[in-house]
């Protein structure tokens, strides 16, 4: 069985409350984490994870999925299947006419795998309903390539499908089958596909943290590790590994923050401390800081939060890399200890400088049960019934709507008050945690955290009037919630 050697903080000369720190400067900021793991000269030191999150919890991983589609790009190379400076073109004929721009014609392996491929965006979301390969090859391209960087998901997927198409295998059992096995990676990890059955190389990996934690471990041992079985391998091409991590492309130009402003190898981007990031949407980060012999791994939902990666770089910068050969003391991590086992994805808060006196569970003294219907509205939403009760009971918001694909005809929705409850959304079958607040004697915010597949959250409004009610719904989730995305106008029921 393969798994990572653990140890104490303070015995590879990492103090406690450093950690500690991280976490409280993290909940401070009201970030939702999910998890964090972290390794020190290749001691696992700091597991934890945020309920309702487990170990063994899947989670979408997003753009990691780059990374494990550039190292099954690197066994192709390293078995002599495809050519690195190759035209990916020569490996999809079907897709190139003569009048395929000369541009896309002359797009290499090489330039997809450093983004700086002859497209400026991700061609398929052009049209999402047509063959997401055969955008890459007929969207017209921007500039030429091999020489901007620009974040192409696209290019990804497609060398994904390069990937199937020459193993004849999903993209991933490819790699199980090759590499992942011998670190024991979970059995039940996947990757979700695209419409035409194509996985989702740019975005589709769904795994548990320590999957990921695997995924950075090998990374930094330059592709040679002891396996499961005892025996060191060499899983992956160490030459193509140490180019990955290093400084190709310049990232200047597009980085919304300076953590992604350091510049990028092959699909993988470089750090402020010297060091290289696999990075997800949405906090989805695995940090190497080499000249530290540090692995951090975070998932979380940084998603609608302007500056949430960096405020986790931040934190990881500020308060854990000073408590390296910083004092300690046995108390301390009998601290981290008692604190780590309290996180938890927390419900929503007012702001520290509000100026509204909190509608509390002590002042909603009893439940408040109101049905409103609903003017016509594009989401096909009827009617909704609100039961909101206090303390650490279970509150509910039930949506009425036509929708034949709800078998009860209505998204009944829990939350708690004050606390979170957790459920099943209908229809796409995905567990949430949720929790409320009044924000003002008459405005309600309702936030649900997607958990699994779908990374994300559905935020709510409620304002409410003497007779009447105002939603303002926001989904911030990649592909689906549709229905919960705007506003809803309904008057009070008798």
């Amino acid at each position: 069985m393969f798994s990572f050697n653990r140890a104490y903080p303070e015995d590879v000369s990492i103090s406690s409350s450093s950690i500690k720190d991280l976490l409280e400067f993290l909940n401070g900021k009201e970030i939702p984490m999910h998890s964090l793991l972290i390794m020190r000269n290749d001691n696992l030191i700091f597991e934890k994870y945020y309920a309702p999150y487990k170990a063994d919890t899947l989670h979408r991983m997003f753009s990691i999925s780059k990374t494990i589609t550039a190292l099954a790009i690197f066994l192709l190379i390293d078995k002599g299947l495809i050519g690195i400076d190759n035209s990916i073109t020569d490996y999809f004929p079907e897709y190139v006419n003569s009048s395929t721009h000369r541009w896309i014609k002359d797009t290499t392996i090489r330039n997809m795998l450093e983004m700086r491929t002859c497209h400026a965006s991700t061609t398929y979301k052009v049209d999402m309903k047509s063959d997401w390969v055969e955008s890459f090859f007929t969207v017209e391209p921007t500039h030429k390539p091999g020489t901007v960087f620009h974040y192409d998901t696209s290019a990804a997927h497609v060398l994904c499908a390069l990937v199937e198409k020459l193993t004849q295998m999903p993209m991933l059992d490819y790699l199980k089958e090759n590499v992942f096995n011998y670190m024991d990676f979970s059995k039940d990890s996947y990757m979700v596909k695209d419409p035409f059955g194509v996985s989702m190389g740019g975005s589709g990996l769904v795994a548990t943290p320590m999957d990921f934690m695997k995924i950075l471990y090998l990374i930094d041992k330059k592709g040679t590790i002891e396996c499961n079985d005892g025996v060191t391998r060499t899983l992956l091409p160490s030459d193509l590994i140490e180019l990955a991590t290093s400084n190709i492309s310049d990232t200047v130009m597009t980085a919304p923050i300076s953590g992604e402003s350091q510049g990028y190898g092959m699909q993988i981007w470089q750090n402020e401390k010297g060091g290289y990031v696999l990075y997800g949407m949405g906090g989805q980060l695995g940090i190497s800081i080499p000249d530290k012999n540090l692995l951090i791994t975070t998932t979380a939902d940084t998603q609608g939060i302007q500056g949430g990666n960096q405020i986790i770089y931040d934190g990881i910068y500020q308060f854990l890399l000073p408590g390296i050969d910083g004092a300690n003391t046995a108390e301390d991590y009998q601290k981290l200890v008692s604190y780590a086992d309290t996180l938890a994805i927390a419900p929503p808060k007012l702001a520290i400088n509000h100026s509204y006196t909190k509608y509390s569970t002590k002042k909603l003294t009893s439940d408040l049960h109101q049905t409103y219907a609903l003017l016509p509205n594009k989401q096909g939403f009827t009617k909704i019934q609100l039961d909101i009760c206090p303390g650490n009971k279970q509150s509910t918001i039930t949506f009425f709507t036509n929708d034949s694909t709800l078998k009860s005809g209505a998204f009944k929705l829990s939350f708690g008050l004050e606390h979170m409850e957790e459920g099943i959304f209908p229809k796409y079958d995905n567990p949430y945690t949720a929790g409320a607040v009044f924000l003002r004697e008459n405005v309600l915010y309702i936030r649900f955290h997607l958990i699994g597949e779908s990374v994300g959250s559905i935020r709510m409004e409620l304002y409410f009037g003497d007779n009447d009610i105002t939603i303002f719904m926001r989904k911030i989730e990649e592909t689906y919630f549709k229905e919960f995305d705007g506003h809803l106008y309904g008057t009070l029921e008798n």
